[in-house]
């Protein structure tokens, strides 16, 4: 199955998440930014700064040509997962509620977070547990999910949260929101990044993985 991983300018995370598509036994498949082609049976939209973080996170990449064909796709059914800035790419593109601001000590966090499986029927939890804790890196400077009462209280009653931190709350996120889904459930945003924990050599767990090997299966099932 070929999982495309966009490319912005600014972007950390997109070598790391190709190497978890592949190694979750999927075909990595890079997408630049400023091509509408989207030939791919799933996107993951990867963390970093993308065009600096100027404006706001993810306020210029929502305008890329590839999100362009990537909404109108996604809206369609298209498998999406917005990691970190993808997170805030897909809030600017309203494929997902709400909108991610600064931590709420206004300092850069990193470090491993213990999060909780709430919701494990998207094509990018299905391997999950519901309720499964899980630890994978969290880190970002502008992770704090805010929205307003009503959809805070839609997103909870539908059960569109996806993941929530446990213990502290590290960046003043509402209700512990770590990451959310939207109404057809095929497109997630996650702050904390699961392409850093696929493997011990290199992570807190392999708890990350099954965010990949989900969608592999779901694409297939």
């Amino acid at each position: 199955m070929r999982i495309g991983v966009v490319t912005f300018p600014g972007s950390l995370d997109d070598r790391d998440a190709q190497r978890a598509v592949r190694a979750a036994g999927g075909e990595a498949v890079s997408l630049w930014h400023g091509d509408s082609t989207v030939n791919v049976d799933a996107v993951i939209l990867p963390g970093g700064f993308s065009y600096g973080d100027y404006l706001r996170c993810g306020a210029i990449s929502r305008f890329a040509p590839v999100m362009s064909t990537i909404i109108e796709k996604a809206k369609s059914g298209l498998p999406v997962l917005g990691i970190c800035n993808g997170f805030q790419i897909l809030c600017e593109s309203h494929l997902l509620p709400g909108a991610l601001t600064r931590n709420k000590d206004l300092h850069f966090i990193c470090k491993d977070q213990e999060l909780e499986i709430l919701n494990n029927e998207t094509p990018w939890t299905k391997d999950f547990q519901l309720g499964q804790r899980i630890t994978i890196p969290l880190k970002n400077g502008e992770g704090s999910f805010q929205c307003d009462d009503e959809t805070l209280k839609m997103l909870e009653d539908q059960g569109r949260v996806v993941a929530r931190y446990v213990g502290e709350n590290p960046n003043g996120s509402r209700n512990l929101i770590a990451g959310i889904t939207n109404e057809l459930g095929n497109v997630v945003g996650l702050m904390p990044h699961p392409e850093h924990a696929i493997e011990e050599l290199c992570g807190p767990s392999t708890d990350g993985l099954p965010f990949f090997t989900s969608v592999l299966k779901a694409m297939v099932g």
